[in-house]
This record gives structure tokens, C-alpha cells and sequence, in this order.
């Protein structure tokens, strides 16, 4: 059974984003793309102050098998990147779900709601 959180919403493109408090929205790669991708060896972040585009390309992993780009989930601007992944870019192996990538600023915090659910990624993963 892959370990898909029911309070996340996800992308087709297998990333996961989550509603803060402070209304940013965390972004990160799900567990089943880091076991696609193996051992991840590097990981290039956004800029901080950056305006991203849902659905467009806005960092990149590399794993020891492949490089992967990451999609912003939604538009926005990058307020905070996680620097420790980009040193050990491991853990995302080690916990895809605490090992973030990045957070946006929304425009539209009503985005998330044309991202996939958890029983919705799980069919689109095919478990």
C-alpha cells in the first residue's frame, strides 16, 4: 500500500502541497515519486521572491537514476525553500512527506481544490 497522506492534495506530475496555517502552501514530492526516481543526489530549489506558474517548472531533482523536474501545484510567489534538502537532498529518500521542497505565497488558496485528492492520486498512481 503506498503511504499517500489523506490531508495532502497532489498533482498528476507527483508532487504534494499542503495548506499552512499562514495560508503558504508546502510543497514537496511524494513518496512515490522518490522511490521512482532512487537515490536522490541533488536538488535545485527556486528562487526565494520568485512567481511561479501552476504547472510550470519551477525546481529539479536529480537522482543517481535521472533528473526530474518539479511543478508548482499552484501559482504564487516562493516565500521559504527548504536549504537542508538542497545539503542532503537523502531526505526526501528518508520521508518525502517531512522532507519539503518549497512553500508559496497563493494567489488563489482556492487552487488547491483542482489538485488531486488522496484516493484520486492513488488511482492515478494505480494502486
Amino acid at each position: 500500500m503506498p503511504n499517500i497522506p489523506a490531508e495532502l492534495k497532489y498533482t498528476r506530475s507527483h508532487e504534494w502541497a499542503r495548506l499552512e496555517a499562514d495560508g503558504t502552501v508546502t510543497v514537496g514530492i511524494t513518496d512515490h515519486a522518490q522511490e521512482m526516481l532512487g537515490d536522490l543526489v541533488f536538488i535545485e530549489l527556486p528562487e526565494i521572491g520568485s512567481h511561479v506558474i501552476a504547472g510550470k517548472e519551477v525546481a529539479v531533482v536529480e537522482s543517481v537514476k535521472a533528473a526530474s523536474d518539479i511543478y508548482a501545484p499552484l501559482g504564487g510567489t516562493i516565500s521559504t525553500v527548504n536549504q537542508a534538502v538542497a545539503k542532503a537532498p537523502e531526505q526526501v529518500n528518508q520521508g518525502a512527506y517531512s522532507a519539503w521542497l518549497f512553500k508559496i505565497q497563493p494567489e488563489n488558496t482556492a487552487d488547491l481544490n483542482e489538485l488531486l485528492d488522496a484516493a484520486a492520486y492513488m488511482q492515478e498512481i494505480g494502486s
